[in-house]
């Protein structure tokens, strides 16, 4: 069935018009533009499922008739599903049955869930650049979709757009995405983009843009790399013992990093064309001859300047600009940092199969293969095939999502709120449950990287990624959570073992591996550098980005993963395990605030982490009753319950780092707060009855909770959404009450 998919697929995108060079026969006249389609037909569209690889492909009506649409098809597009109503639930255990039997409509073939990870604005520029540069033919409907998406999200009142979709207008998000809208054929007399250019006009033009939008307009050919600070690929000819040395930070920031210095090396750009001849009338508030890029180097808009250069980082720029560049740096070492960058871009293509750790770097790593070996090279064309992988179509368009997917992730937090809610033993979920199962045996990762050593990866052999095997990049909540769901539904009768104790065991050695000095856990490994690296932050637009750093959420993953391998294999690695899980509890109550509150920041923010935190601490046997901390720490949530009932935190929270309150409740932030003080056993009902009857009347009668404000984040400043979690967080919220107290009857 794949393969026949598979084969119509690629057929559909082939054969459904494209946008020559990407830009939509854009034929040089100002103004001049094709008539553009507004919409798709949204039941051409199919979402394709490869042992956790998500595609959408749009079919031919005739290739359509013999692919059907399936119900998550149609949720995911925004099309009503044809579920019909459920039972009206009478108690909070009927209502997590109800939320489970819509929710297992949308599990695709391979056992996981898809959804929109979108949330960040600045990820689909640089895969629209990356097309229009490579010479990459756009298929129509992919730039029509991706054309509703970006206007969907222009800001109602400013014009522009933000850095993340409920941020306000920025100089980064407002140029990238009105220079995608312009390659992809929408004319500059748009009323929409004249409402758009005035806004980028009033923040100061293009100029001021951070660090990651001067190096794409760079290399589309709208900026100078004058404007650009420097990239040094030397930096990664360092000795590793050197405190600077990019095998220091953190995964990401030197995966974006290290394609970046290639192409900032070779000072690459696209050749001119009409379109961006006209970009650059259209970015700026002055003719571009004019402007002296060489001095707007350190320009930047405040609304983009969330994390300011430090003193040092401009002096270091300044030495790199006037010293190192034109004095030391010899054609022969700059060709030597070019060859070791791109042999280290090689190691992450091949340990990903061209998948790359996200959706940043990959286009990147597609343009380092394109100059180095050539638009027809077997890595572009991978590369390009590889990219498909990041692309979103929701009822708003085609976004481009923040990785290849949540599969793993998702897929172990239904698990866990089926058993925790008592649902598992239910014969109605045992299909889904066990889909689910085969789906974390399939993605567990069987081996180490080729050259792990020399590519600075953290060992992976029985660990679990994000989103899937492909991407392959260990992560220690990741790897907590679906190693805590396999031994829980293993446990349930009537699953299956599939996942063997060997390879628990080499789960449990992947994380005890992971753990920080100060005994918490980071995300992909260990911190490898210091918090003063931040100091080097150039990316502006980010806080905490350099390197690793502990967190709550998951170190409160290991501890409890850990916590439950020992009840089962108690004679495993007994010591080392006691070791690591009390430095990692110590850490936790280390954390805490004086106010009693956890900072979260993979979700929004306090509810998140206490949650997290809380559900640490009972493990290891603290409750509210017996723990002073445990008490502070719920009473800090407590004290933010709102009139009716629920919870509602604001993304301020994670930019500020102090409690801001959402103007509603949600539903995600209510079931945090709850499945919190149920861990932390607090003892009264009242308050969180209440809440969940709140969760309950946002129920629709198909069992369905409907998206509310964004749920996740990263780097304190950029949000992105998980929606998933108004499914998964409810249901176990709403059965551990049940189980708990008694299955209250709904009001």
């Amino acid at each position: 069935m794949v393969a026949s998919e598979r084969k119509k697929a690629r057929k559909a995108v082939d054969g459904n018009g494209t946008l020559s060079n990407g830009h939509g026969g854009f034929d040089g006249e100002r103004g001049s533009v094709p008539a553009l389609a507004e919409k798709t037909d949204y039941t051409r569209w199919r979402l394709l499922d490869e042992r956790g690889r998500q595609t959408w492909h749009y079919l031919t009506p005739e290739e359509a008739e013999e692919w059907p649409q399936t119900v998550a098809d149609k949720y995911h597009l925004g099309m009503a599903t044809g579920l019909p109503p459920l039972p009206l639930p009478r108690t909070f255990l009927a209502a997590a049955g109800n939320a489970l039997d819509f929710f297992k409509h949308l599990q695709l073939p391979s056992g996981q869930w898809a959804c929109d990870y979108g949330g960040p604005m600045f990820l689909i520029p640089g895969m629209v650049v990356t097309w229009h540069v490579t010479n990459t033919p756009i298929p129509e409907a992919y730039a029509v979709e991706i054309r509703n998406y970006l206007f969907a999200r222009q800001h109602p009142q400013q014009g522009g757009w933000g850095l993340h979709i409920e941020g306000e207008s920025t100089v980064f998000g407002t140029a990238m995405s009105y220079i995608v809208l312009r390659i992809l054929g929408v004319g500059e007399e748009d009323e929409r983009m004249v409402t758009a250019r005035a806004t980028l006009h009033r923040l100061g033009g293009a100029v001021a843009a951070p660090h990651w939008g001067k190096f794409w307009m760079s290399l589309l050919g709208v900026c100078e790399w004058d404007a650009l600070n420097p990239v040094p690929p030397e930096l990664w000819l360092l000795p590793d013992w050197v405190p600077i040395a990019p095998w220091r930070w953190w995964i990401h920031m030197r995966q974006v990093f290290l394609p970046m210095s290639y192409i900032y090396s070779r000072r690459w750009t696209a050749p001119a064309t009409a379109l961006t001849r006209q970009l650059r009338e259209e970015l700026y508030v002055q003719p571009y001859e004019s402007i002296d890029f060489f001095a707007h180097r350190n320009t930047i808009s405040p609304r983009d300047n969330y994390y300011p250069k430090t003193w040092i980082l401009n002096t270091v720029n300044w030495a790199l600009v006037n010293v190192w560049n034109p004095y030391l740096r010899t054609a022969a070492l700059a060709r030597r940092a070019e060859d070791w960058a791109f042999e280290l871009v090689r190691c992450e293509d091949e340990n990903t199969d061209f998948a790359c750790v996200g959706p940043v770097s990959a286009p990147m790593n597609t343009l380092v293969c394109y100059i180095r070996e050539g638009a027809g090279s077997y890595s572009v064309r991978r590369h390009l095939e590889r990219l498909e992988d990041f692309l979103w179509l929701k009822d708003e368009g085609m976004l481009v999502n923040g990785t290849n997917g949540v599969q793993t992730w998702d897929t172990s937090f239904l698990i866990q709120a089926a058993v925790e809610a008592g649902l598992a033993t239910d014969p109605r979920w045992r299909p889904t449950l066990l889909k689910a199962l085969a789906f974390l045996e399939d993605q567990q990762i069987r081996e180490d990287c080729r050259e792990q050593d020399v590519c600075y990866r953290q060992q992976r052999r029985g660990a679990w990624a994000f989103s899937n095997r492909i991407q392959g990049y260990t992560v220690s909540d990741c790897t907590s959570e679906a190693m805590k769901s396999v031994m829980l539904l293993q446990r349930v009768p009537g699953f299956p073992t599939l996942v063997s104790d060997e390879r628990l065991e080499q789960a449990v050695d992947v994380l005890l591996t992971m753990q920080n000095r100060s005994g918490g856990f980071s995300s992909y490994e260990p911190a490898r550098g210091s918090e003063y690296l931040e100091c080097l932050n150039a990316a502006e637009v980010f806080g905490r980005i350099m390197v690793e750093y502990d967190y709550p959420e998951c170190t409160t993953a290991v501890v409890t993963a850990l916590s439950l391998f020992s009840e089962h294999y108690p004679d495993y690695r007994t010591q080392d395990i006691a070791t690591v899980k009390s430095g990692a509890v110590e850490y936790i109550r280390r954390a805490q605030r004086a106010d009693g509150s956890w900072y979260g920041s993979w979700g929004i923010c306090f509810a998140y982490a206490g949650m997290f935190a809380l559900e640490s601490l009972a493990s290891v046997g603290e409750t509210y009753e017996n723990s002073e901390r445990m008490r502070r720490g719920c009473d800090f949530l407590l004290g933010k319950q709102m009139d009716d009932g629920g919870w509602g935190e604001s993304y301020k929270s994670c930019e500020t780092g102090v409690y801001t309150p959402h103007a509603q409740s949600q539903v995600v932030n209510t079931a945090w707060v709850c499945i919190g003080l149920m861990e932390a056993r607090y003892p009264h009902r009242e308050p969180l009855e209440k809440a969940l009857r709140l969760i309950a009347s946002r129920q629709q009668a198909n069992g369905e909770f409907l998206q509310e404000a964004i749920e996740g984040v990263f780097n304190k400043s950029c949000m992105i959404s998980y929606p998933n979690y108004k499914f998964v967080f409810p249901i176990k919220a709403l059965g551990m009450f049940a189980r708990r107290f008694g299955d209250a009857h709904i009001a």
